[in-house]
């Protein structure tokens, strides 16, 4: 059949088109949803096309997912109301709410136990340890006592006194009422004989955290009076359940701090606080050190869902499974954030091009760096200078030329462009280390001057240049380029700073270069552009320092400190002539290779990213410096990992629009009485 979608009112239109030129705006897509259902009730194929293209963006929105499932049961399509729900807990795997939601659907929906017993434990599996996870255990519990199914309600009990969470006081004053309102015999079921409650693990319908298991120690085969009274078996009953709860309780102790301080555990596009964020990171180090994978995961996974938005979370999870050998739960996790989560954010995909080319995969590491040059962040110089830097290391020389030649020719095809005179730069700086050829360095910068305006960077380089080229030095040449560059002019684009900058770091090549006369006209041009426009602050400022510094240091103030409150210096060259400048230099964008390369920070790049000279963020450091050594839990990797299914249940089917793969093993198969589906991709496009 062929649905036509109906026609749109001029304000949907109008939402659409806002949607359409930033998909990350969310008070638009909100917008959008209203109006959309505001004129459009019981038109469902529309309600569906704004659902779908808003939760491909955001599908951490459990509420959303919530209100499309209403939709579709409100307008009594049944299939679609499961094939919702199904999405969302593909989507939000981790999330107490969703689970619970579908959970109360299928209460109300299907008739048979055992189909709404194996979606508890569906989600269970995923979120019955999560230490807000007492909805949806008050959920089963409430559905078992419906029923009288008293040996299940002991069991639930049972299961939860084993689990560090919030409400672990109140479940077992509550257990402790309810096993002394049933006799013993009710709380012990022939399924419990053979396969007690405690024997299951975070791997299967429940974690387990290493307590005590009672079914384990009691024999329910005995008849209840075989030497003790129904109350002295009750006593041991309960004791037994006790002492699983002394020992979640003293994991509790452990890091109730940690789950206090999140104040958000749910996604929203508002940024977090700098105290919620480090929180997760010292709760993260924390439970990396308790050898247990399953924890791990688990964690991380709830921290992703609050911190979605961050590239720094997603990025130590990938190297956390990495270290841990579980390269599966890796992959699906950079694939997520590259594709969903942070897919506009450049950082993540220059992480992630170099963890594809560590593990061997080129194709892979090309692919991410042309997906920044041509759809992410054209024209962005750490991508251009990172990817060549690659090609080089496989020994493409001539590649790594292209690179960069291709990327100067599309930026001097742009009005003003800000990249263009360090891309000059870093191209010649680049020529002379990987082939040694300075004519060419050189003549890179010679050539940069006539396609751009003088400008800092470019200057900064060919003084740098010409310190490690063999003698004669060509001063005058310098001089003039110097002087055409810090003499005030009404068209000069560079600022005070910019200007006294060069003229400090030219004072600087002179004194080691240059003869006396060179150097007194340079002082001389120095001083007379730059001292007197000092501000009386500064002045004052300088005044008070030479107040309480030592007569000693006074002495060893030289002229360029005095003339000059930013100084630069030259790093240390790759030949017998090095020359050592004042500490201070390295910070700025284009020194050439230092001794030692300073460790970069990562960019944070927000939802509104706009190009920005990232030559200074360029070192060639692994990622994750900025994170401590993951420790590696020594356990085994769990089968309940992201998208993955306990042997024991069945697997979330893959419905469409799914976008990132799931870890081997999730194969789909539905509970009874809910339709398979055909896997299709997740996340498609809809505009």
């Amino acid at each position: 059949l062929l649905f036509v979608v109906p026609a749109t009112s001029p304000e949907e239109d109008r939402l659409w088109n806002t949607v359409k030129a930033n998909s990350l705006d969310f008070d638009a897509w909100t917008a959008l949803i209203d109006e959309t259902e505001k004129v459009a009730w019981d038109k469902i194929l529309k309600i569906r096309r704004v659902y779908d293209a808003f939760l491909a963006e955001f599908p951490l929105c459990y509420g959303y997912w919530k209100k499309y499932a209403d939709h579709e049961a409100r307008l009594g399509d049944m299939d679609k109301v499961l094939e919702v729900y199904e999405r969302a807990v593909l989507g939000v795997t981790y999330s107490v709410d969703i689970w619970l939601h579908y959970c109360t659907f299928a209460i109300s929906t299907y008739g048979d136990p055992e189909t709404i017993r194996r979606l508890f434990e569906r989600g269970l599996t995923y979120v019955g340890t999560d230490y807000l996870s007492s909805p949806l255990w008050d959920k089963y519990i409430e559905y078992e006592e419906m029923h009288s199914e008293w040996a299940r309600v002991a069991s639930i009990y049972t299961r939860i006194l084993e689990i560090p969470n919030k409400r672990l006081d109140d479940y077992f004053n509550r257990f402790k009422e309810f096993a002394a309102s049933r006799p013993l015999l009710e709380l012990r079921s022939a399924e419990e004989t053979s396969a007690p409650p405690s024997g299951h693990s975070e791997n299967g319908s429940q974690a387990s955290e290493g307590v005590v298991h009672p079914n384990e120690q009691e024999d329910s085969s005995k008849p209840v009076n075989a030497g003790l009274t129904e109350a002295e078996e009750l006593e041991k009953y309960i004791a037994l359940r006790e002492e699983m709860y002394k020992k979640a309780k003293e994991f509790d102790s452990k890091i109730s701090d940690f789950e206090n301080a999140i104040r958000r555990p749910y996604f929203h596009v508002r940024p977090l606080n700098v105290a919620e964020l480090e929180n997760w990171h010292n709760y993260l180090d924390f439970i990396e050190g308790q050898d247990d994978l399953n924890k791990v995961v688990k964690l991380y996974e709830r921290c992703l869902i609050a911190c979605a938005n961050y590239p720094e979370y997603w990025t130590r999870y990938v190297l956390c499974m990495e270290a841990c050998g579980s390269m599966d739960i890796a992959d699906n996790a950079l694939v997520r954030a590259t594709q969903v989560f942070v897919k506009r954010q450049p950082d993540i995909h220059l992480f992630a091009a170099r963890f594809r080319e560590q593990n061997a995969d080129i194709p892979g590491a090309r692919a991410a760096y042309e997906r920044v040059h041509t759809e992410i962040a054209p024209g962005l110089l750490e991508a251009i200078i990172k990817h060549a830097n690659m090609e080089y290391r496989l020994g493409n020389l001539e590649t790594t030329f292209s690179l960069y030649e291709q990327a100067i020719a599309i930026e001097k095809g742009k009005d003003q462009s800000q990249v263009l005179p360090m891309l000059y730069a870093q191209y010649s700086r680049f020529v002379y280390l990987a082939s040694g050829n300075a004519e060419k360095a050189r003549e890179i910068l010679v050539t940069a001057l006539d396609h751009v305006p003088f400008s800092k960077p470019l200057l900064e380089a060919l003084i740098h240049l010409e310190s490690i080229m063999s003698l004669p030095k060509r001063i005058d040449y310098l001089d003039s380029l110097v002087d055409k560059f810090i003499a005030p002019s009404s068209d000069s684009t560079a600022s005070p700073v910019e200007r006294e900058e060069l003229s400090c770091i030219f004072l600087e090549f002179l004194s080691v270069f240059g003869d006396v006369q060179s150097i007194k006209k340079a002082e001389d041009r120095h001083a007379k552009l730059f001292l007197p426009h000092r501000s009386k602050s500064e002045l004052k400022k300088r005044h008070a320092e030479d107040y309480l510094s030592s007569d000693k240091s006074k002495v060893a103030k030289s002229y360029t400190d005095s003339a000059s409150p930013a100084q630069s210096v030259m790093g240390a060259y790759p030949n017998a002539q090095q020359t050592q400048w004042p500490a201070g230099y390295g910070v700025q964008p284009q020194g050439w290779p230092p001794a030692t390369q300073a460790q970069p920070q990562v960019q944070q790049w927000g939802p509104g990213y706009t190009q920005q000279p990232a030559y200074g963020a360029y070192g060639g450091a692994a990622y994750g410096g900025s994170y401590p050594a993951s420790q590696v839990p020594t356990s085994v990797a769990p089968t309940a990992a992201y998208g993955a299914y306990p042997p024991t249940y069945p697997p979330q089917a893959a419905f469409p629009q799914q976008t990132y793969a799931q870890p081997a093993g999730a194969a789909a198969l539905a509970p009874a009485q809910q339709p398979a589906a055909v896997p299709q991709p997740y996340y498609g496009s809809y505009y």
